[in-house]
């Protein structure tokens, strides 16, 4: 099953005119978000991208760029330890510090 996370705040870039189309993009993606069609990778759902980075770690013709790290990620998981919905101001440490992750 596929997750919208945070609303348009990725950092994921496809570079139509770079890609060849080989479809590793396709099948590293823990989150489904691309799908290759008409000998082209296209971004299915931008806003499934928990910008891991495996699809830019893989990609051989450099046609992907996302600021892979914590990313979304963390602002997922917080949200799942606290029973809150993800936010990338979530305040988990009982107002010492708020996480800033996108």
């Amino acid at each position: 099953m596929r997750h919208n996370y945070l609303k348009n705040v990725t950092t994921l870039c496809l570079s139509v005119e770079k890609c060849v189309g080989c479809g590793i993009c396709a099948v590293v993606c823990p989150h489904k978000v691309f799908v290759i069609e008409e000998k082209k990778a296209r971004i299915a759902e931008k806003d499934f991208c928990i910008e891991c980075g495996a699809c830019k770690l893989n990609c051989p013709t450099k046609a992907i760029e996302v600021n892979p790290g914590t990313g979304c990620a963390a602002a997922i998981i917080i949200g799942w330890v606290t029973g809150s919905e993800p936010s990338c101001d979530s305040n988990v440490f009982g107002g010492k510090n708020k996480v800033k992750c996108c």
